[in-house]
């Protein structure tokens, strides 16, 4: 089955995102599938659009930052990750809201 073929959602790019072909045959996971990916790309556009830098960048800039958390000897210990200046940049353009 060759990969399926999704046209970017932002209308001046003209450009095709690849995607893997997925292999569900019911109803239910199909759409729970396709409400994550939808769910996704809400997200991502939104940080785009909060950032104006664009998705691919965001997605190779942003990928590396992920904490861990260890347990030695019954001590939790969590892991952050540094952050690169451009990150930084990334991170401070998004709007943070307070309780949230």
């Amino acid at each position: 089955m060759p990969a399926l073929r999704a046209t970017c959602a932002t209308p001046s790019s003209g450009k095709s995102l690849q995607t893997r072909p997925v292999f569900h045959r019911k109803r239910e996971p199909i759409e729970a599938h396709l409400t994550i990916v939808f769910a996704a790309l809400a997200v991502a556009r939104h940080l785009q659009d909060q950032t104006g830098v664009s998705i691919k960048r965001l997605v190779q800039t942003l990928r590396p930052l992920q904490s861990v958390t260890i347990t030695i000897a019954g001590q939790p210990i969590q892991a952050q990750p540094r952050l690169t200046a451009e990150a930084e940049a990334i991170l401070a353009k998004i709007p943070r809201r307070a309780g949230h």
